[in-house]
């Protein structure tokens, strides 16, 4: 505030289980309170489907007399909100009790825990994404009500992946979101066309804080809308906003650092780590599945020969598979995980991965055969749900979601879940009574 005395207001921002971002604004000065006592949130805000609605079986309301927590301040989130018509700031917190303790049901508690885990254990996660999204222009009507990709009108085969016209089209706006990422921190790497009209991708940088390289996603989404919108666009993090064009991918790459930080994945042992990482994997990646795919409209992207994975398969340089080893020298050998929708929550998805990938390196069990050539062709190889039900009963007949999110997020998400897909059992949709009518 000493370096910004013109600052007039404080958004104050959370995550919930789906990866929404909720909060309010407040006046400058409440940015103390906010770092050393926190904010008062009703704590049931954890407990809110993917439609900002109570829902009653996790027993977050009501039931308990929907009592406050205190929110404080995560350093390091703190900056400008560059887009904003007034002075203003804004700042990610996270969860406690009224006691003191942290919120256990708070996705960003859930992940710093095991982070915590893995340093006993002498293990570094080193983490990046990769993030999907599509430009929309709004005013036009492209499917039923949806607003049609930029550069669409111009045909439905205009693609032009890794296009550099297109990105030069779009320049101002993509020089505002490395502006607005440089200011508040954000280890933006590259920006590429990616495989459908209006589709762009955003590459972070690895970050030795699992932490921090959630929190990255979060504003860089932010950031995205933000100016979309101060350029008259809309931004979609959907995970298939059209049927005819490619999905939006959220992909993680990760590997691990030991005390000496060295990757536990190279040198002479790394063969054996990296494969007992991948058969751990590969093993929860089931029961994991709606961890990555948390929304009714995710599993629509799990389609044969559309680069968004159907087996729980791994090879390396391959984009058609679950889990890719990229192509990279000894020192940076990692996992590209391939599976998450770009509208999943970030925390949620490395508590999964990094808890299957801590578990495998203490098993060290022997992974499958890498798949070659096209994954969606390989005999054998398990076939993963493409229906959000399917997922959610596979998720409650393990053990692995307890043990990656702890009992209590586990057992919100999945109650979550369970409302979201009996609302969406209860509609009837259009092509159902043009059908049977």
């Amino acid at each position: 505030m000493t370096a910004h005395p013109d600052l007039q207001a404080v958004e104050f921002l959370l995550v919930d289980p789906n990866g929404v971002m909720r909060g309010k604004w407040a006046p400058a000065d409440s940015l103390k309170k906010a770092f050393q006592e926190g904010v008062n949130f009703p704590m049931s805000i954890h407990g809110l489907d993917i439609w900002g609605r109570e829902v009653p079986e996790t027993g977050l309301h009501i039931e308990s007399g929907d009592r406050d927590g205190f929110f404080r301040a995560v350093p390091g989130t703190l900056s400008r909100v560059p887009w904003a018509k007034r002075s203003t700031a804004q700042v990610l917190l996270r969860g406690f009790t009224p006691e003191g303790d942290p919120l256990r049901y708070d996705c960003r508690n859930a992940l710093a825990r095991i982070t915590k885990a893995l340093a006993k254990r002498g293990l570094y996660p080193v983490v990046a994404f990769e993030l999907e999204f599509y430009l929309l222009e709004p005013g036009t009507d492209w499917d039923d009500g949806m607003p049609a990709p930029v550069g669409a009108s111009s045909g439905p085969d205009r693609q032009r992946m890794y296009g550099l016209d297109d990105l030069d089209e779009y320049g101002g706006l993509f020089d505002d979101i490395r502006a607005a990422a440089e200011a508040q921190d954000l280890p933006i790497d590259t920006i590429i066309k990616e495989a459908a009209p209006g589709q762009f991708e955003v590459n972070l940088k690895h970050r030795c804080d699992p932490l921090r390289a959630a929190d990255d996603v979060i504003m860089l989404r932010r950031i995205v809308f933000g100016f979309a919108r101060k350029h008259g666009l809309q931004a979609t993090f959907m995970a298939k906003p059209f049927i005819e064009y490619a999905g939006n991918g959220m992909h993680v790459h990760a590997s691990m650092l030991d005390r000496d930080g060295r990757n536990v994945f190279a040198g002479e042992a790394g063969e054996r780590n990296l494969g007992g990482a991948i058969a751990e994997l590969i093993r929860t990646m089931p029961q994991a599945l709606l961890l990555f795919i948390n929304s009714w409209n995710g599993f629509r992207r799990i389609q044969p020969g559309s680069y968004a994975p159907t087996r729980a398969v791994w090879a390396e340089n391959n984009r058609s598979v679950a889990l890719r080893i990229p192509a990279s020298t000894e020192e940076n050998r990692r996992v590209e995980h391939r599976i998450a929708g770009a509208d999943a929550n970030p925390y949620i998805v490395l508590c999964a991965v990094l808890q299957a990938m801590m578990d495998g390196l203490e098993k060290q069990a022997a992974p499958p055969p890498p798949v070659t050539g096209n994954a969606y062709d390989s005999a054998g190889a398990e076939l993963l749900p493409d229906d959000m039900d399917d997922a959610l009963q596979l998720t409650q007949s393990g053990q692995f979601c307890d043990r990656a999110l702890g009992p209590e997020l586990s057992k919100i998400y999945k109650d979550l879940k369970r409302s979201e897909i009996l609302a969406f059992w209860a509609e009837i949709t259009p092509l159902e009574r043009t059908t049977y009518l």
